[in-house]
């Protein structure tokens, strides 16, 4: 039989991230910030990008659940937020439960289920596809790290014997097993029971339901102490910390002016029709920026209806999305805009913009560029019928 590819898997996820952090002087270590983003955020993103994971659930303590359920930067994989228990294994139950809401009967024991740790922010996308592909392969799976110091037996404060270290191993997340066979363990080893397992090879273990082992990956450091949040943020990828997104407008002309284009008003100059003022520079830039901090497009944001009020700003549209961009952790950091217009003509203009949307995005006017173009006779740009703009931006982790 041929091993599946990344497109046979798709493995639900249930982030565990219930715990009371006591070794953190404390600190929730779930919503501290590493590299200007909460850690829980960084391992959701991790987990998302990966191209075998399907639904997420994250569990979370009681005082948590609001702040989570509601953050920008929740990955929109994560299909519920949900309370956990006072153990480990309760938590994992509660995930469990919120998976199977809505899953047809047929499929549920055949899924695949990974638990993985909300403080190992810096899990691969190949661990994960690791561990996913062992769990339809074998049933159970976890991401072993054989034990590198020389191990020690102590009592009483002395050295009672050195401790074979050639068969030992550690274990990381995301520990992975099918829905159906944590069902039969459930069964025999209820998770309100008195027994208290560890992770949830130890629960399969006393099942005798065996589990396969995988090579894990050192990089998957788990934060348990504040001196961990340092190693974690040093060893994030210097890709994650700025991101770079498009966004695209275009209106016709509409009747009356004047015109609202970059942040600025040209009189004189016919208006855009839309639902807002149109200013397709403006719309263009917000889309680049929810793009690039992965939230979604501005017509989601303020949808052309009553619930946006006609003719508002564009600039207090793209005003409400750098906060959004903010609250999710990231801050603009350059914004590159070409607009196509064969009228007005706009050459005298494009300092103006570039002053005034720095302004809104709170750079300096040297990040930002502004260009035209008259389309050169093509398309309804070209015949001045109307004004498109192409906006790339790039974003930059908070600090």
């Amino acid at each position: 039989m041929s091993a599946p590819g990344p497109a046979d898997v798709l493995a639900d996820v249930i982030v565990v991230a219930a715990g009371a952090s006591r070794r953190m002087d404390g600190i929730d270590k779930m919503l501290v910030p590493i590299a200007g983003r909460p850690m829980l955020a960084w391992t959701l993103e991790a987990l998302a990008a990966s191209p075998v994971v399907g639904r997420m659930v994250v569990v979370a303590s009681a005082g948590n659940i609001a702040e989570i359920s509601g953050a920008p930067w929740l990955p929109a994989l994560v299909t519920r937020v949900v309370v956990g228990g006072d153990r480990r294994q309760g938590s994992v139950s509660a995930g469990v439960d919120a998976l199977g809401q809505g899953q047809a009967a047929a499929d549920a024991a055949e899924r695949v289920i990974l638990v993985h740790d909300g403080a190992r922010p810096l899990v691969s996308a190949t661990l994960i596809e690791s561990v996913a592909r062992a769990v339809e392969l074998h049933g159970a799976a976890i991401p072993v790290m054989p034990v590198a110091e020389t191990v020690k037996r102590v009592a009483d404060e002395l050295v009672a014997e050195t401790v074979d270290r050639s068969d030992l191993v550690t274990a990381q997340t995301p520990q992975g097993v099918r829905a159906g066979l944590l069902a039969r363990a459930y069964e025999l080893y209820p998770p309100d029971g008195p027994e208290t397992w560890t992770d949830e090879a130890a629960l399969l273990e006393a099942c005798r339901i065996p589990v396969h082992v995988v090579p894990g990956d050192p990089s998957n450091l788990k934060v348990t102490q504040p001196a961990d949040l340092r190693r974690v943020e040093a060893m994030l990828p210097r890709s994650t910390m700025t991101r770079v997104g498009i966004g695209h407008d275009s209106h016709p002309f509409g009747p009356g002016e004047p015109l609202a284009l970059g942040g600025i008003v040209i009189d004189g100059a016919p208006r855009l029709f839309g639902h807002s003022d149109g200013d397709v520079v403006l719309h263009a830039l917000a889309d680049a920026l929810l793009g690039a901090a992965g939230l979604g497009d501005l017509g989601r944001l303020f949808p052309a209806d009553s619930r946006t009020p006609r003719g508002i700003p564009s600039a207090e549209l793209l005003a409400e999305v750098r906060d959004r961009v903010a609250a999710a952790g990231w801050r603009p950091a350059s914004a590159d805009l070409t607009i196509v217009a064969a009228r007005p003509r706009l050459g005298g203009h494009l300092d103006s913009m570039r002053d005034a949307i720095a302004a809104l995005l709170r750079l300096d006017p040297e990040a930002v560029n502004v260009k035209a173009s008259s389309g050169n006779l093509d398309g309804s740009e070209g015949a001045g019928r109307g004004i498109s703009a192409l906006a790339v931006a790039t974003v930059a982790v908070a600090s």
